[in-house]
């Protein structure tokens, strides 16, 4: 992976065009930062290879597939056995409902973003899953309510 030292105002602007639709054709991307369309596949390919942009992908609304229950899950581990740690780490990865996990400081060790249908689905993820987990000490859940902000764009100026 190649490191980009500085970004120039033309980097950003095309950064935040293609999170805001990474479909958005060369020719049309181009025109926006006004650059021919081989100078700009070269500065995309360059922020490819370096790591700067990670990948492409979608964002798949998860009420219209029938994830309504979303809660931010505080987990406290018994002990940092480091055996422990990973088999949490890989559980956990392999959860199709945690969508995403995050080692912090604090009170709590690990917090699970976690989508389910309903709070039925979410109460079996606690019992059949994380509780289930022998480095799992406790689990604080907060319901989320509404997304106040999602996906926020990272190239903002």
């Amino acid at each position: 992976m190649n490191q980009i030292t500085q970004f120039d105002e033309r980097d950003r602007h095309i950064l935040r065009l293609l999170e805001q639709d990474n479909r958005i054709s060369n020719a049309d991307l181009a025109e926006a930062v006004g650059m021919s369309t081989s100078a700009l596949w070269r500065r995309v390919r360059a922020l490819e290879d370096a790591g700067v942009i990670e990948r492409y992908g979608i964002v798949v609304n998860p009420k219209a597939m029938g994830l309504g229950f979303q809660a931010i899950v505080h987990v406290q581990l018994t002990r940092h056995d480091p055996e422990k740690i990973v088999d949490f780490i890989r559980a956990v990865e392999r959860a199709s409902e945690v969508q995403e996990c995050f080692a912090t400081t604090g009170q709590s060790d690990y917090h699970l973003r976690v989508l389910c249908a309903d709070l039925e689905h979410y109460n079996r993820f606690l019992e059949d899953f994380l509780f289930r987990l022998p480095a799992v000490a406790s689990a604080q859940t907060n319901v989320v309510l509404r997304t106040v902000k999602d996906h926020g764009p990272v190239a903002a100026p």
